[in-house]
């Protein structure tokens, strides 16, 4: 008998991306991930450190390139990559850390759904009742800037959960584990028979 490891039952890009290299995918999505926040950390820090107004805290990439924060495209699209790469990776997970990537889905979808309606303003001309530029719906209550901070907050804080139980299995999870994160040599596996 020989054995083969990992992802068995998917093929494809997403069996590729939920198998053998699911480690090195989750590495660069949450590069990207960290990218982003570093961007409104920054921001947060121009007008709550600094003192600057907010037109002028535009985080590091918009101090040079100042159409960036302003372009709703540029904002829906990463909006749309979190959600994608929170969806294709999710079959990578199994019990207790898939719930909290369930979680984080569940709140980026409907973070996705303010973006897209800011977009849609934007590119269709019209705005929102009693707002003066285009507003996302909870942002009628909460200013941008702070509304952008807990949305990436809330959808992050259950993604570090899902990663830490992700790379840190009890012993039933590790049995469902199909991909590269699981501990050196305790990955599934399943037993083929060989010809012969």
């Amino acid at each position: 008998m020989s054995v083969v490891k990992g992802n068995t039952s998917r093929g494809g890009v997403l069996g590729a991306i939920n198998g053998a290299h699911h480690r090195a995918v989750l590495g660069l999505y949450m590069a990207i991930v960290l990218a982003h926040w570093a961007e409104h950390l920054v921001q947060a820090y121009q007008i709550w450190v600094l003192g600057w107004a907010r037109p002028q805290a535009r985080g590091v990439l918009g101090m040079p390139f100042p159409w960036l924060v302003s372009s709703e495209w540029l904002h829906y699209g990463y909006a749309i990559v979190m959600l994608i790469g929170l969806f294709a990776l999710r079959p990578g997970f199994v019990g207790r850390a898939r719930t909290w990537w369930t979680v984080a889905l569940v709140i980026q979808f409907w973070h996705h759904i303010e973006h897209l309606l800011l977009l849609l303003q934007v590119q269709m001309g019209f705005l929102l009742p009693g707002a003066t530029a285009p507003t996302s719906l909870v942002q009628l209550v909460v200013p941008r800037v702070e509304l952008h901070l807990f949305y990436n907050s809330i959808v992050f804080l259950p993604m570090l959960v899902a990663m830490y139980l992700h790379l840190r299995p009890n012993d039933s999870e590790l049995r469902q584990m199909e991909c590269s994160c699981a501990p050196t040599g305790q990955r599934r596996m399943t037993l083929a028979p060989t010809a012969g």
